[in-house]
């Protein structure tokens, strides 16, 4: 699975530090602490019907993690909603639009790591694109990646940054087997989440998903498992191995950019019968969620 380029994106309007510019004019500074060294929060959003899908949520995740980073001068929430705003207005956006929100440390006086460099920022960079959810409705086939994510103790994952150099290297991987993604395991060998999206299981009625230690807490993850606790779904946070995965009446993965989508296959060998009837049933329940707990984004 590729994205492919959506024609209405060829003449996005981007939103950097306020000025709104042609996609083919935007750029940042080489001094900017995202060239230098990744130093950056970002934030996934999709727009319903005019409406922002957990909004709050995602500007906090945003705002805690820049804080966790010792950012200094991060923009108030009101800030950022009216620069979202701004550019999906100039975009002439109201459905069907994914947004990257991107928060860096800022402009550095010379190269090198040190915060103390930065003496300008942080930059803040809007990213609206016309994006249906990228995997479609066939289902996606995963591989476990060699590489594993860090441990609590290692790196924060409540931090969400934006080095994805692990992600990426993962990505990778799933490239040259012919998969769609990686599945990605933590230190101990337990499920984590895949290079891209969080991870469920079904077992029978039972719905599990790895616990957080080594993975973001996932906002669609959330509202997935508070899904199950509304619809009186057995749901439960666990430990979980391959071996849960092959045993598995049903799998799927959860995400902003992709929504639910079933897993097929993992290392080759088919996960029940896909899509199976909770992934179809909660698929809806988020669908009709989504559209009616949108959030203004002024």
């Amino acid at each position: 699975m590729q994205q492919s380029f959506h024609p209405k994106n060829r003449d996005l309007l981007v939103n950097i530090n306020g000025q709104i510019i042609h996609r083919d004019q935007a750029g940042i500074s080489p001094f900017d602490s995202a060239v230098q060294g990744g130093d950056a929060v970002w934030e996934g959003l999709r727009l319903y019907q005019g409406r922002i899908f957990r909004l709050r949520a995602h500007l906090h995740r945003l705002v805690t993690s820049a804080k966790a980073l010792a950012f200094a001068g991060i923009p108030s929430e009101r800030h950022l909603r009216e620069e979202i705003r701004r550019t999906l207005e100039a975009n002439g956006m109201d459905d069907g639009c994914h947004i990257r929100l991107t928060l860096t440390r800022g402009r550095k006086y010379t190269s090198g790591m040190d915060p103390r460099l930065n003496t300008e920022g942080p930059t803040l960079i809007v990213l609206a694109e016309w994006k249906p959810p990228v995997y479609g409705n066939k289902g996606i086939r995963l591989i476990t990646s060699s590489l594993r994510r860090f441990a609590p103790d290692m790196l924060d994952p409540k931090i969400h940054h934006a080095n994805l150099i692990s992600s990426i290297l993962a990505k990778i991987e799933a490239n040259q087997a012919h998969a769609d993604d990686a599945l990605m395991l933590d230190a101990q060998g337990f499920l984590a989440e895949t290079n891209a999206t969080h991870v469920f299981l079904v077992h029978g009625d039972l719905v599990r998903t790895p616990f957080t230690k080594a993975c973001p807490q996932g906002i669609t993850r959330s509202t997935v498992l508070e899904l199950c606790q509304q619809n009186q779904i057995p749901c439960a946070e666990a430990d979980l191995s391959r071996t849960d995965c092959f045993s598995a009446t049903e799998m799927f993965c959860s995400g902003t950019m992709g929504e639910l989508v079933p897993v097929v296959e993992l290392d080759g060998r088919r996960i029940g019968n896909p899509p199976g009837p909770l992934t179809c049933r909660l698929q809806g329940l988020f669908h009709d969620y989504v559209r009616v707990h949108g959030e203004e984004i002024l």
